[in-house]
């Protein structure tokens, strides 16, 4: 996962189909590219892949810095790299899994205590997390750190960007879940919208564009 500003969003998804070759053989099956819909010009692109690499070694691939450069990332990028450890359907998605990703998702990444507490205690407030509109929560813990998670969010599609994002706000949610969640200092919560999604499969890519660029 990599999470960034740049001046110019679309021009993002052009530099990915001419590195499909480089993103195939850094191991990449899946990249999907979200744009934030309260934070112009920032922007969430997900890799799935293949094989487990520490942050260092992604970071080194020219595949990765070509592309920073060429969008016109200036900061250094927030980099997360990790493996699925817990998977929650909630709703109508534990019976008729989605043909494809959601429009709408609310993602951060966040250190804290106990891995093993942040994932019981979103199992405790799952129903918190269904009336919402929230229909998956993907866990993921990072390699190099293993304190360190990413959350990744699916909501239906009629929630909507606002909607997915206002229900963590409410003070009587998130003072008490973040807190017993065991959740430390974090970035800024990523809530926005799948523009595009790009399949590789043995040296092949399918590419698809799931709206205009915001």
């Amino acid at each position: 996962m990599t999470d960034y500003r740049v001046p110019d969003p679309s021009r993002v998804w052009p530099l990915l189909q001419r590195q499909r070759a480089a993103l195939a053989a850094l191991g990449a099956r899946h990249v999907l590219v979200y744009t934030s819909a309260v934070d112009p010009g920032r922007v969430l692109a997900v890799l799935a892949i293949s094989a487990a690499q520490p942050v260092t070694d992604v970071l080194r691939d020219d595949a990765f810095m070509q592309w920073f450069d060429a969008v016109g990332v200036d900061d250094i990028p927030a980099v997360f790299a990790g493996s699925l450890v817990e998977r929650i359907e909630l709703g109508e998605s534990q019976r008729i899994p989605p043909v494809e990703p959601p429009g709408v998702v609310v993602a951060a990444v966040a250190e804290v205590a106990d891995p093993s507490t942040l994932i019981a205690h979103v199992h405790a407030t799952a129903r918190d997390f269904a009336a919402a509109g929230i229909r998956k929560i993907l866990i993921f813990q990072a390699f190099d750190n293993p304190r360190e998670v990413f959350m990744l969010q699916e909501a239906a599609e009629e929630v909507g960007e606002a909607g997915a994002g206002a229900w963590i706000n409410e003070p009587s949610f998130a003072a008490d879940w973040v807190t017993r969640a065991g959740v430390g200092i974090y970035p800024p919560v990523f809530v926005g919208r799948l523009q595009h999604l790009m399949r590789i499969e043995e040296g092949t890519a399918e590419a698809k564009s799931a709206g205009p660029a915001s």
